[in-house]
C-alpha cells in the first residue's frame, strides 16, 4: 500500500475583509488546508479539487507546491477558481459567503484508469487514508462522486470526515443532516466543532451527540471547541484535551490545522489504512491524549498569524 493521504475537496482563494476596513486574498479551501498542514508536517499528501486555469488558480496552485502538496490529475477543469468572502469580527472570528462550484476529477473517481499515472494513483484504491468533508461533501454534483471515493476507499483505507459547516451555501440544518450522518458512517475518524453541532442539532450536548456517532462506524469522533480545547470520544472512554493560550489573529484555518495534525497522529501511531481498523478501534486513552494535545498545539499556532497558515514540522516537534 503506498504511505500517502488523498484528500478530496475545495482549495479556493478566501478574499477577507477584517473589522479596520483592510482586505487580504489567501489560498484556502477548508479540505486544501488539511491537506497542506500534512504537507507541512512532512506527510505524503494528494489533493483532487477543482480549480480553475486563471491567476487566482496559480495562487492556489503555488501555495500548496511550496508545501509538498500533489494535485491530482484533472483538478484544473473548472471554468474559474472559487472564492471565498471571509468577514472577521473583533475577536478574529469569520463568517463567509461564497463563490464556488465543485466536483471531483475524473481520475480521483473510483475505477479511474490511472496506468498512464503510476506516481498519481487515485480513486482511494492505494491511498493509506481518504479524507473529505464540508463543502465537498454537501455541494452538488461534486458530492454524490465524494460519496462514491469514500465507500470506495474502506475496503483499502482510512476514511475520515469533518463536516466543517457552511451554512451560507450548504442550505438549512434540516437538509444537511441527513447527508452529514450518511458520511459519518462512512468514516473511520470524525472531528467536528461544536458550532457544526449546534447548528445541526440546536440545544444538544455536542460530547452527547459525539457518543452517538462513535455507537456507529467511527472508531474516534473528535469535537473542537475552539480555544477551549476539544473532546474525544471512542471506546476507551473520554478523553479532553486543553488549548494552549495564544493571542488570536485570525481563526482561518484553525479546524483544518487540526484535521490535519489528527491524521498526521493517527499515522504516527500507525492507525491508519483499513488492515489497521481493529488496532484503530481498540486505540488507547493515552494514545488519544497524545495526538490530542498535538493537534490542539497545531491549531494553537495557526490561529496566532493571518490566514490559513499551519505550521511545519519544526514548529511543533517531531
Amino acid at each position: 500500500m503506498s504511505r500517502y493521504v488523498l484528500a478530496v475537496g475545495e482549495a479556493l482563494v478566501d478574499e477577507v475583509h477584517r473589522p479596520d476596513g483592510s482586505s487580504a486574498e489567501h489560498p484556502g479551501g477548508s479540505i486544501a488546508n488539511v491537506a497542506l498542514t500534512l504537507g507541512r508536517l512532512s506527510r505524503d499528501v494528494r489533493l483532487a479539487t477543482w480549480l480553475g486555469a486563471d491567476a487566482r488558480g496559480d495562487l492556489v496552485r503555488a501555495w500548496l507546491a511550496d508545501s509538498g502538496v500533489a494535485l491530482v490529475p484533472g483538478s484544473d477543469g473548472a471554468e474559474r477558481t472559487s472564492v471565498a468572502v471571509a468577514t472577521l469580527d473583533e475577536s478574529g472570528s469569520a463568517t463567509y459567503d461564497f463563490d464556488l462550484a465543485w466536483r471531483v476529477p475524473a481520475e480521483a473517481l473510483p475505477g479511474a484508469d490511472t496506468s498512464t499515472e503510476p506516481s498519481a494513483q487515485v480513486g482511494g484504491t492505494d491511498a493509506l487514508a481518504v479524507h473529505t468533508g464540508s463543502i465537498a461533501a454537501v455541494l452538488e454534483p461534486g458530492a454524490t462522486e465524494v460519496r462514491q471515493v469514500l465507500e470506495a476507499a474502506r475496503t483499502t483505507s482510512t476514511t475520515t470526515y469533518d463536516p466543517n459547516a457552511r451554512p451560507a451555501i450548504m442550505g438549512s440544518a434540516e437538509e444537511v443532516r441527513p447527508r452529514v450522518e450518511a458520511l459519518v458512517q462512512l468514516s473511520d475518524v470524525v472531528k467536528v466543532s461544536d458550532e457544526d453541532l449546534g447548528w445541526l442539532y440546536p440545544g444538544s450536548d455536542p460530547v452527547d451527540v459525539a457518543h452517538d456517532w462513535q455507537r456507529g462506524t467511527p472508531a474516534l469522533v473528535v469535537v473542537t471547541f475552539g480555544g477551549r480545547g476539544a473532546v474525544a470520544v471512542s471506546d476507551a472512554g473520554v478523553v479532553e484535551a486543553v488549548a494552549p493560550q495564544v493571542e488570536v489573529v485570525d481563526t482561518v484555518g484553525a479546524g483544518d490545522s487540526f484535521m490535519g495534525a489528527l491524521i498526521d497522529g493517527l499515522w504516527e501511531h500507525d492507525l491508519l489504512g483499513a488492515d489497521r481498523r481493529d488496532a484503530l478501534g481498540a486505540i488507547g486513552s493515552a494514545t488519544v491524549q497524545q495526538v490530542l494535545d498535538r493537534c490542539c498545539a497545531v491549531a494553537a499556532i495557526t490561529v496566532s498569524r493571518a490566514g490559513a497558515n499551519p505550521p511545519r514540522r519544526e514548529e511543533v516537534g517531531s
